[in-house]
């Protein structure tokens, strides 16, 4: 596993101070400590999305109720539902929250069923029926090695994966946070990316998540005015 700035301390509190804002190193913790309380007492509401309806998902871990995880993993989880299907997860997402089975690609964390490797020099010995992520995409090339462009990179990984790691037929399923990686966002808005479809959620108040145009997502902001990200792309590559 290399060295990264996510593994170091003191380098993790610089990253996250410069992605969210220095306010959130305090109100990060608030919401960890409250977490029981506050899942308990608070409503799990439900949201639409293209057509089907989802119970926001709250969970401690990485405190979903305040962030766009609520909304992405119950999505992600409806891809996934035949076990019969090979997986591949770009990102250790859900094994924070489930017990998977499924590989998962993820190049710093260490953990169960976790490859360590750069997802550009990744070339499995069996090919996927699916690979999904969850806001993973708009950190390569932004976060885990600054070098360069951002949207090239991403653009190099969607190829390998689709080339090299995904079966004839099969799908690339991601979630990401618009606003974040201005290089990814430019990719979305100027249809960069050959998806197959995309769809967007908007968060309107604290708890209520609403399907929008591409054009309404665009000029969405990170951190602004909710904490996180304040509206997702769904796309599949």
């Amino acid at each position: 596993m290399e060295k990264h700035l996510y593994n170091s301390k003191l380098g993790k509190i610089f990253w996250f101070v410069q992605r969210f804002g220095i306010k959130e190193i305090f109100m990060k913790p608030l919401r960890i400590i409250f977490a029981p309380l506050i899942i308990k007492i608070k409503k799990r509401k439900r949201f639409i999305f293209d057509k089907k309806e989802y119970s926001l998902f709250y969970s401690k871990y990485n405190i979903t109720w305040a962030n766009e995880r609520c909304v992405e993993i119950p999505i992600i989880l409806n891809y996934i539902r035949d076990k019969k299907m090979k997986i591949l997860e770009i990102g250790n997402v859900l094994s924070h929250y489930f017990p998977v089975k499924w590989d998962i690609l993820d190049k710093y964390e260490v953990g169960k069923n976790v490859i360590n490797k750069d997802i550009l020099d990744y070339l499995p010995s069996e090919k996927y029926d699916v690979i999904i992520s969850i806001s993973t995409f708009e950190h390569i090339g932004y976060d885990d090695d600054k070098v360069g462009n951002s949207s090239a990179k991403i653009l190099d990984v969607l190829k390998n994966l689709k080339r090299n790691c995904l079966k004839p037929g099969g799908k690339i399923i991601f979630t990401v946070p618009i606003g974040y990686n201005p290089e990814l966002d430019s990719l979305i808005k100027n249809e960069e990316i050959d998806f197959k479809s995309q769809k967007f959620l908007k968060k309107f108040g604290k708890s209520k998540w609403i399907e929008v145009t591409k054009e309404e997502a665009m000029v969405s902001k990170y951190g602004r005015p909710y904490p996180y990200g304040n509206c997702i792309m769904i796309g599949e590559y």
